[in-house]
């Protein structure tokens, strides 16, 4: 298991905190729906908190989010992507990688999973 201030991976979903605008509810994802996950560099952190700014990728709430430098995609094939900043990026994609999720890595080598 996986849990920080803005994700929450169980053995079953994810659940990604402050996702729906203006609620805050939370989004939860079983994760047989997720189709892959993408690493995504945020070199100057990311100035959106919450929302979208291209009507495809939807951030959910993170104040510290202009501090950190990595997002990841969750493509579960739907045209809205959810996009999270997780504390630890390593960690959930692990976890996610764990669960057979097809990730790609933070140098950009490509697509991973496990068998």
């Amino acid at each position: 298991m996986y849990a920080d201030s803005t994700v929450t991976c169980t053995d079953s979903e994810l659940i990604i905190n402050r996702y729906y605008f203006p609620w805050g509810a939370a989004k939860r994802i079983p994760l047989p729906a997720i189709r892959a996950v993408i690493w995504l560099p945020l070199p100057n952190g990311s100035w959106r908190i919450w929302g979208s700014n291209d009507l495809v990728h939807w951030f959910n709430l993170d104040a510290n989010r202009p501090r950190k430098r990595t997002a990841l995609i969750i493509d579960t094939g739907r045209r809205i992507l959810p996009a999270i900043t997780p504390d630890h990026p390593g960690r959930l994609v692990a976890e996610l990688t764990a669960h057979g999720i097809m990730t790609n890595s933070a140098t950009g080598d490509g697509p991973t999973h496990s068998a």
